[in-house]
């Protein structure tokens, strides 16, 4: 029996006593309801870096997902095996870090971050768009279909937790008159910070954008692992990244000694044509550079998962901080990808507004533009902050190829008949 966790840890979002008949854990419940959503298989049709379906070789969010949970369990098997602070009947449960890894990139819309700051830009006079807090969204309210609209996967409280990366709500976090890029929760999801605190007051002093159970710093480790060293690599499969390009890179930066000592390894290796099992190497690395350190906060005495800080060695951080520089220098900041980034934030905003306009600013508008069971509830909802919301959730929801076909439906004259919509 793993005494790391408490009925406080395992409580339910709403009191549902058909758990307790299953013989897998909580914990292994929330991973397994995750896994058998269509919203989990839609994420192979979405942009991890380069467009999804360009080549069948690129990472998708999916692959993306299933790689983050991968490091994710190492970790915990790590520590468990290493960690003064844990053993046999005391350790962070591996199917619950899965489940969250698994999950955190769940409300992603297409075009990756392209997409998520152009939803963000359309919907904040009706709240904003996060990735992050769509993830919270569609796990608590409206992952599955069901007869009478949408409803949540009624997560545990420690699953809902891991994958709440941030505690800051929309309206908490204007710049003055400027609301913010990213990093938020909705204001409406202040109900699950409650739910997740047991209602207990968050103290004035802390960092609530940092303030993270364990398992959501091990998934924020393991993704930054993943994206770190595989999207780099990524980028070097595209041809976007050469050693020349690196080299020429070299030359413009102020670097560390340890820094140019890794780049030099990185174009070794690259030239040696032995990347994979570079890139192996230093993901057994980063995995084994974590440690646990005991921790005091408020949320200490409610359950373990607050009670230890994760650290990771600040050489390894700054060594996959420095292949993510390079990623973001020569692959995301790149013509290629810059062009790309445009046509989806322009195919994206056509379609935010010809929703808009006919669900929005024209709520009695004759076009039927929506599938027939969204139109119903959109049509019901009274409310125009929440209405929106419900056209966004439509939106955010479709994968690269769906997102551009409709676009193509919208506004192509050529393209289309009625059988698309079969």
């Amino acid at each position: 029996m793993n005494t790391f966790y408490n009925d406080f840890d395992s409580c339910p979002l709403k009191p549902d006593e058909s758990r307790k008949a299953y013989e897998r854990s909580p914990f292994q419940q929330d991973r397994d309801r995750i896994i058998y959503t269509s919203s989990f298989r839609r994420l192979q049709a979405k942009t991890q870096v380069f467009f999804s379906g360009e080549y069948d070789f690129y990472r998708t969010r999916l692959t993306h997902s299933i790689e983050v949970a991968q490091i994710g369990r190492s970790i915990c098997q790590y520590l468990r095996n290493h960690s003064p602070h844990l053993g046999e009947h005391f350790y962070i449960d591996s199917d619950l870090v899965e489940a969250v890894c698994l999950a955190h990139d769940l409300g992603h819309p297409p075009f990756g971050h392209a997409g998520e700051f152009t939803l963000n830009e359309r919907m904040s006079p009706y709240g904003g768009f996060e990735g992050n807090a769509q993830t919270l969204r569609m796990i608590a309210e409206t992952i599955y279909s069901v007869s009478n609209g949408r409803e949540g996967m009624n997560p545990t409280r420690a699953f809902l937790d891991g994958i709440m990366k941030y505690k800051k709500l929309f309206g908490q976090s204007f710049q003055g008159d400027l609301p913010p890029r990213n990093h938020f929760l909705y204001d409406e999801q202040v109900a699950y910070i409650d739910f997740v605190y047991d209602g207990s007051r968050l103290p004035s002093d802390i960092d609530l954008n940092r303030f993270r159970s364990i398992e959501c710093q091990i998934m924020d480790w393991a993704d930054d692992t993943a994206y770190s060293i595989n999207d780099l690599m990524d980028g070097i499969t595209s041809g976007l990244i050469t050693t020349l390009k690196i080299e020429e890179w070299m030359n413009g930066q102020s670097l560390s000694s340890d820094e140019t000592r890794h780049i030099e390894n990185l174009i070794g290796n690259i030239r040696q044509g032995d990347l994979n099992r570079f890139f192996s190497r230093k993901i057994g690395e980063f995995i084994r550079s974590t440690t646990l350190e005991k921790d005091s906060n408020f949320m200490a005495s409610h359950t373990n998962r607050y009670q230890f800080k994760f650290v990771i060695d600040p050489a390894v951080r700054a060594e996959a901080d420095l292949y993510g520089r390079i990623s973001r220098e020569l692959v995301f900041w790149s013509p290629q990808i810059y062009q790309l980034e445009y046509k989806a934030d322009f195919m994206l905003k056509n379609i935010f507004d010809a929703f808009a306009e006919h669900y929005l600013t024209n709520p009695d508008s004759r076009f039927v533009l929506l599938p027939g069971h969204t139109e119903t509830f959109v049509r019901a909802e009274k409310d125009a902050r929440r209405r929106a919301r419900l056209v966004c959730d439509y939106i955010a929801g479709m994968t690269d190829g769906f997102a551009t076909r409709t676009y193509k439906r919208f506004f192509d004259p050529e393209f289309g008949s009625i059988m698309d919509l079969v």
